[in-house]
């Protein structure tokens, strides 16, 4: 189906990689191949330029990228329209959320939610993405929003939305004239980063892992002078020191609004990430599977 092509096509893009869009949407890597080629073919463009083993979108690509997304974001909630006809109005659920994702991108979904279904009672345990992934082993929780990219044999993933991870610093400090730095660069800044533990810190170590290896650099030797668990004690670090940080930019959205902070880029390196639903069943309990319907509809 065109929908399913769509489906593969935007993971591959925002992935850039079709073994990452393989393992998410559970086919083969030569399926993925397969549907990315018929869209080439139906459309007559190229979608992706490869490069070796990575991956680059085409001014073709990002056009469809921004059509499928609108197209599946219609049909996402036409479906949710019609299902509403027979969902369940009462009952518990109890989530479990990622720091990130229980500070900035739940909320509002959460007030929508219980606007719409007022006879269901929401909990909500917030913590990192370990923490978060053990309470649902322990059945402390229902359903799980986590960003680690790290999975646990057990449990079961649904995509939820995509996050960017930004580099920022205080405005008025000692790097406020720094546009962009290198991963050279990099190494001599004084880092605040989130905790052990954290899916933020696991998606930044991969990330910076390889850029650091091509500039002859180890993680190790990065200055991270504090570790915090949560974004909004490493924001207030970082507006009051001379320092930077790397934080999801829907955390500092307010911030750079205000011109409090503001994003430093770094050359030849983005860092992407995935929110995921996580449940231990195959299929999510009936009233999981609702708040997912809702809150992907809903975004």
């Amino acid at each position: 189906m065109d929908d399913f092509r769509l489906k593969v096509f935007i993971t591959a893009a925002r992935t850039l990689s079709f073994t990452r869009t393989a393992e998410q949407l559970c086919i083969s890597q030569p399926a993925v191949s397969k549907h990315v080629g018929e869209l080439e073919s139906r459309y007559r463009v190229q979608l992706f330029n490869r490069r070796g083993s990575r991956l680059e979108l085409t001014d073709a690509g990002r056009t469809l990228l921004d059509a499928a997304e609108r197209i599946l974001d219609d049909y996402r909630r036409m479906e949710y329209e019609v299902s509403l006809c027979t969902r369940q109005t009462e009952g518990e659920l109890r989530l479990g959320a990622s720091t990130t994702a229980a500070q900035y991108l739940l909320p509002p979904i959460l007030a929508r939610f219980t606007a719409r279904f007022p006879g269901i009672r929401i909990s909500m345990l917030s913590g990192n993405s370990g923490q978060i992934e053990h309470a649902l082993e322990e059945h402390a929780i229902d359903l799980g929003i986590v960003e680690s990219m790290s999975r646990r044999q057990g449990l079961h993933y649904t995509l939820f939305a995509h996050d960017e991870l930004v580099l920022i610093t205080r405005t008025g400090g000692k790097y406020a004239r720094t546009e962009s730095l290198t991963a050279d660069a990099l190494r001599h800044i004084p880092l605040v980063l989130r905790e052990e533990g954290s899916g933020t810190l696991e998606v930044i170590a991969a990330a910076l892992a390889a850029a650091l290896a091509a500039a002859g650099i180890r993680l190790p030797q990065l200055h991270v002078i504090m570790r915090l668990g949560t974004t909004e004690g490493i924001k207030s670090f970082v507006r009051n020191s001379d320092t930077m940080a790397i934080v999801s930019v829907i955390s500092v959205v307010d911030c750079l609004r205000s011109g409090v902070l503001r994003i430093v880029d770094w050359e030849d390196l983005t860092m992407r990430r995935d929110f995921s639903f996580v449940h231990a069943e195959t299929t999510p309990a009936p009233l999981a599977g609702q708040f997912i319907d809702f809150a992907r509809a809903n975004l």
